[in-house]
């Protein structure tokens, strides 16, 4: 069975892009969910420096280890002052210390969800041009925009974004298990 690994870009305990990635999840069908919590991987700040004195923090290599046994990545974006948030951040930099190709060339769906009505596509957009140079095959994004209002316990309330999620969905699923 195909390994997926979730990842929300974020170390909030109710952060809604942890919710949004849950339900997505929860979509995929025929496919093995490896959840990542960045709060599970504490991480001191990257420096060359510290990097020289004490080497490659062990939880990075056991996140490394996780990583080339996925088979696509689903990742869901907190939107930071437009960027990353710091602790994805920090995370990507450990990891591209270990292996500069930090997505194994495997297929990604980016997700980004904020209260507002940009639903954080400022990052979203970032991440879509920027993780290809770490070997991420984007395959889909979505945006979830003004979350209070188009989310609840169900799920996606809003029909037409529900829809378009699922759309998307199913294209990752296509290019994860293939049809024979």
């Amino acid at each position: 069975m195909k390994k997926i690994i979730t990842i929300a870009g974020t170390n909030s305990q109710k952060s809604i892009n942890k919710r949004l990635l849950f339900y997505t999840s929860g979509l995929l069908e025929n496919v093995d969910i490896i959840s990542i919590d960045l709060n599970d991987y504490v991480l001191p700040i990257y420096g060359v420096d510290y990097e020289d004195e004490n080497g490659i923090p062990t939880a990075i290599k056991r996140l490394n280890e996780l990583f080339d046994k996925a088979d696509g990545f689903l990742v869901s974006l907190a939107e930071h002052n437009g960027s990353y948030s710091a602790v994805f951040k920090n995370t990507i930099d450990w990891l591209s210390r270990v292996n500069m190709k930090i997505w194994r060339d495997k297929p990604i769906f980016l997700m980004a969800t904020s209260p507002g009505g940009r639903g954080g596509t400022t990052v979203l957009q970032a991440a879509v041009n920027y993780f290809p140079y770490l070997g991420g095959k984007v395959i889909a994004d979505f945006s979830l925009p003004s979350f209070f209002d188009n989310f609840s316990e169900e799920g996606i309330s809003n029909e037409d974004l529900k829809g378009e999620l699922i759309q998307k969905i199913q294209l990752f699923e296509q290019i994860i298990i293939p049809v024979e």
